[in-house]
């Protein structure tokens, strides 16, 4: 069938037509909008629509161009219409990222400001020289042997009170953390 026919024949609503345009095409405009954007979704969307259009419009179809020039065409403007609207999506989304993203951030900071303060709070409840021992060594950064030092305790016993201080601060943590998640 011509260019002439085969547009005449699409224009007059002929299903057949279509469908033999489809079939031929169909794979074509695939492939020519992958190769042009490497997206799969933008080749499958641009695909459809192009089809839909080309049904739509046909109406208005030039009878001297040659159908494949036609249906590129549809195919081309498809695609650009789809990567503007990607590209928009795209920066509508870069958008939204720094305020769910400055929004994480304070809450993160709230909850290790409470956790922070959780831990103070169970540093005070320790035994007094074990609370001492683990102030100086976290608190004030000094050496386990500074420690004994000045508390006149010996290395390992500064040893055996720190490693009970982390002990209980992190089960106790946990222990939070486990109310946390049942609340």
């Amino acid at each position: 069938m011509s260019t002439f026919n085969t547009i005449a024949a699409l224009k007059a609503g002929d299903p057949s037509v279509f469908s033999d345009l489809f079939n031929e095409y169909h794979q074509k405009v695939y492939f020519y909008v992958l190769s042009k954007t490497h997206s799969t979704y933008i080749a499958e969307e641009a695909t459809q629509i192009t089809f839909i259009k080309l049904w739509d419009y046909r109406h208005r179809l030039d009878e001297s161009e040659p159908v494949s020039k036609l249906i590129f065409h549809i195919a081309r403007a498809t695609t650009i219409d789809l990567l503007r609207k990607e590209a928009v999506k795209g920066r509508f989304l870069k958008q939204e990222k720094p305020a769910e993203s400055t929004t994480r951030n304070i809450s993160d900071a709230l909850e290790a400001r409470e956790q922070l303060q959780r831990v103070r709070e169970a540093v005070q409840h320790m035994p007094p020289v074990r609370r001492k021992v683990f102030e100086l060594s976290r608190y004030e950064f000094k050496s386990h042997k500074e420690i004994a030092e000045q508390l006149s305790l010996s290395v390992k016993t500064v040893e055996n009170h720190m490693s009970l201080a982390i002990s209980y601060l992190r089960n106790l943590l946990l222990l939070l953390l486990l109310l946390l998640n049942f609340i």
